[in-house]
Order: structure tokens, then sequence, then C-alpha cells
């Protein structure tokens, strides 16, 4: 009884958060949307042979009736996201409309600001007010979210909804997002701080005074990051390949760059972006003359081909390569490679080669890996820190009623001779992972072993 009364408190208290999200949508809307994304997905997602397409396809039937009954349009979009999460899929992915995205807060409550972040699958306090470091001391474990265990809240009302393409980044994603809500919403948390003492607190979302964040993170929101770390050791932090302002950034460091006996550039914060704008800057790393970059594949349709498989069996296909076209069109399984051109190295003017560190982490996406990738040859560069991402491709893009958008992954990406990353994400030469102890001591353990590893391999 007590567990039945628990739950109707906290269905009571979600409904009057969001309590200001309007019901919009119409039922037909509603069954619109999803069937548009199902049929998308159907027809262009290009791991659509990874998934299981019985219950893909049963999974929507049992949703029609589910989105139907909606009561309002986030409850609507969850619903969405729900079933997107489903693929598994990092550069898949349903958005809520903007009037919804900008009513949700993760950090922000009234008297605090709070950031978690994932270690070895535990909620940490990585970031929060100066006003409450005492209240929050960095480092502290959440071990209960609303009245529940961490781990069981997330498996009940924060992993169904994410998509990603790998279980770590899931988990980050998981920590990320675990005390999402509405302003008004009330978390109650039960916290484990270093000193092992366990202590409940209640956070309610709102507009906190207190905007800054404790440690401040220095040139968090910066698109390049360069200083000089002793020994002749230049940093290089290229923070996003998004803004194409980080080319014009790193030409205006090479007067210094020049002077370096070595380089550590970290890409840990690079969540991706422009393929181009990362390739122009890893021209001025290499003597070679070309690069092996990504190559790339996406599923192709011949509807009478598909029409003449559906009757094919795989011993059919032996030695007949029309008959294998048709089968795999029938089974939504015949990929057309993309022409292939590796990275052509057209800048002569003076180089930076010398030993490089490349620091990654689960953050470093898209573009970014497709970066690391293009260095895999290079025996100066070495990869450090830990598993990049795992997502990249090219999504396809489109407008869901109610101004949502969905992104489903129409380009499957490979190292050059075909090694696969997306899903397992791009593996470093040297591992290197940062304890909680090195966190609250304010270390930075991947960058240190890289500092030690460029003295000792000059």
């Amino acid at each position: 009884m007590a567990k039945l009364n628990l739950c109707f408190a906290l269905l009571i208290l979600a409904s009057a958060s969001r309590s200001q999200v309007p019901n919009t949508l119409n039922p037909a809307d509603k069954i619109y949307g999803l069937s548009r994304f199902w049929q998308e997905v159907n027809y262009n997602f290009v791991y659509l042979n990874r998934i299981d397409n019985a219950k893909w396809d049963s999974t929507y039937r049992s949703m029609i009736k589910e989105v139907e009954e909606t009561p309002d349009d986030y409850t609507y979009y969850r619903s969405l996201q729900k079933f997107c999460a489903m693929l598994k899929d990092g550069h898949t992915h349903i958005e809520f409309p903007p009037q919804i995205d900008s009513m949700l807060m993760v950090s922000m409550f009234d008297n605090y600001r709070v950031k978690l972040k994932n270690f070895n699958g535990k909620a940490i306090v990585y970031q929060t007010s100066l006003s409450a470091k005492d209240l929050l001391p960095l480092g502290s474990e959440v071990v209960e979210v609303n009245h529940l265990p961490t781990k069981m809240y997330i498996e009940k009302y924060v992993a169904p909804y994410i998509a990603t393409s790998t279980s770590y980044a899931m988990e980050d994603q998981c920590v990320y997002n675990l005390l999402e809500g509405f302003k008004g919403q009330t978390f109650t948390i039960t916290i484990k701080t270093p000193q092992s003492k366990l202590k409940t607190i209640q956070l309610t979302h709102g507009q906190s005074g207190d905007q800054k964040y404790y440690p401040n993170e220095q040139n968090d929101d910066k698109t390049l990051d360069f200083k000089w770390l002793g020994h002749n050791i230049a940093y290089l932090g290229l923070n996003s390949f998004a803004d194409p302002s980080i080319v014009s950034l790193f030409k205006e460091k090479l007067p210094e760059l020049y002077k370096a006996k070595s380089l550590i550039i970290d890409l840990r914060k690079n969540g991706g972006g422009n393929d181009d704008f990362g390739y122009a800057i890893l021209q001025y790393l290499t003597h070679d003359k070309s690069l092996n970059a990504i190559r790339s594949s996406t599923r192709q349709h011949l509807g009478v081909f598909k029409a003449w498989g559906s009757d094919l069996a795989p011993k059919d296909t032996a030695r007949n390569e029309t008959n294998k076209r048709k089968y795999l069109d029938a089974h939504n399984e015949y990929y057309y490679s993309l022409p292939y051109w590796p990275l052509m190295i057209t800048n002569t003017g003076k180089k930076i080669v010398v030993p490089v560190v490349v620091l990654m982490g689960h953050n470093t996406a898209s573009a970014a890996e497709d970066f690391l990738i293009a260095t895999d040859n290079q025996k100066h560069i070495i990869k450090m820190g830990e598993r990049s991402n795992g997502s990249t491709g090219q999504p396809y893009v489109f407008t869901l009623p109610g101004g949502g958008t969905a992104y489903i992954c129409t380009k499957k990406d490979t190292y050059f001779d075909g090694r696969e990353f997306v899903g397992y994400g791009v593996k470093p030469d040297i591992e290197v992972e940062q304890s909680i102890n090195d966190f609250v001591k304010g270390q930075d353990t991947a960058l240190i072993k890289a500092i030690d590893y460029l003295i000792k391999n000059k």
C-alpha cells in the first residue's frame, strides 16, 4: 500500500509540474507523427539490420492507441522518444518542440545549481553553486531519487527515453538527465558524501539566483583553447567542429604552435560538426600527401527488386549476384558504397609534425571521431583517454506535428579498412580513466598522463 501511495504521489507531482504544457495536437496528428517516423526509419535507417524488426513493428502497432490518448504535447513526444530509443543510435533521435524544450530544466533549482556526472555507473555531484558546496559536496554520490535506488530510478524513468549508440554513452546521458523536469517539480534525493555520510535533500526546479557553478570550468564555452604547459608542450583544445571559426582561430595560433616541441590536442568536449573543419586543421599535422579517411555506405532500394526478392531463399543467391541483390533488397540489407576518397593533403606550407597526444573521451563524437580515424596511421600521433562516443553519420531531418524534430541516421561510417566503430567507439592507444578521487582533488588525470608521456618520449 505504501508503494502504491508513493507512486500515486509521484504521478500527481509530475502532472502538476507540467500542467503548463498544452495539448495542441489532435489524435490524427499524433498518429501521423508516429507513423511518419516509423515509415522513415523503415525506409532510411542505415542500421535497420541491427534491430528486431518484428518487435519494432509490433511496438509501433501497440503505440498507436498510446499516442492517440496522450494528455499533452510533452507526453506525446516522450512516447515518440521511447519508441526511437529502441533503435539504439546516437544520430537517430526525437527533439522536443522548442516551446517544450525551453521549459525543461536539468541543473537549475530554486536555491542551487547542481550538475551530475557518470563515474563508473554512479551519479556523482560534478558541479554545484558556490552556496551549495557544503550541502552538496563535490564527489558525493546520488544513491536515491524520489525514494528509489538511483539505478532503479534510471531504469524506470530515464533510460527508456534516451537514444545512444554505446552503453557508456547511455550511462553518461542518463546521469546527466537524472533530475530533468519542469519548473516547480521537486526531487527528493539522498546523497552519500565522500566521507560516506548520508543526506536527504529536496531540490525544486526554478530560476536559481546563484548562476555560477563551483568549480567554474575554465574556457568551457570557447571553441578553441590554447596555452603552454611547460617543457615546450603546447595545449590545443578543439572543442567543436560545428563552428567554421575553428579553422581561422587555429590559424591565428600557428606562429605559437610552430614553436612547440610537442603538442596535446584535446577533443574531449568535441561533439562533432563538419568533417572539413577538422580535416583543415589536420593538414598541418602530417608530412604525408594523403590520410585514410572514413568509408561510408547507405541503404539503397529498388522497388521491383524487393518484389522479386521476396520469394527468394538464401540458396537462390549462390553464384548469382542479381538474385543476391534482389534478396538483400527484400530484407532491407542492400547497401550502396559511397565513393571513397582519401583525405588529400593540399597544404604544402610549414607543418607541425612533432609528438602529438590527442585526448579523447565519451563526448568525442561524430566529426571528432572522423578526425581520430584520419590520424590512425600517423606514428607521431597517439590517442589517449577513454573510448569515443561511438556515434556518427548523416541524419535525415524532418519536422513532426507540433514543431518537434526527428533525426534518422542514413549513413554508415567505418574505418577505411571496414572496421566498425559506431556502436563501439574509437579505442584509445593508451586508456586513461579519471577516478572520483582525482576529480575531487581537481586533477585532470588524462592531461597529466599526456604531459608525462610527452616528457618521457621527447
